[in-house]
């Protein structure tokens, strides 16, 4: 995220699932990061061109989320892999819907 121009402020924290909670991401949505950024909630490995995109259209949501550790995310990318994954808009009521999905 800073090498996308991101300013990245990490806080460790004792209890992710507390977190995530606090935040109102549901823990379905699970992953080993979780962020902030203008009001919105990041959970996992979301590109950063999503983030991008997230704070262009500004859409009524609570935030992103790449659920799990997709091995083909980024910062978890593992050579020789091209697994799919899904970057998911999460609203308010914890519903979501796909925002982008990998590989493009």
């Amino acid at each position: 995220m800073k090498s996308a121009g991101f300013n990245v402020r990490v806080a460790q924290v004792h209890n992710a699932a507390v977190e995530r909670k606090r935040l109102g991401m549901p823990q379905r949505y699970g992953s080993c990061h979780t962020a902030t950024v203008d009001g919105y909630v990041l959970e996992g490995h979301v590109p950063a061109d999503e983030v991008k995109q997230l704070l262009a259209t500004k859409p009524k949501a609570l935030g992103l989320a790449a659920p799990g550790m997709p091995p083909t995310a980024p910062g978890m990318e593992t050579p020789g892999r091209k697994d799919p994954y899904q970057v998911l808009l999460v609203d308010a009521s914890g519903e979501s819907s796909v925002f982008a999905s990998y590989p493009k």
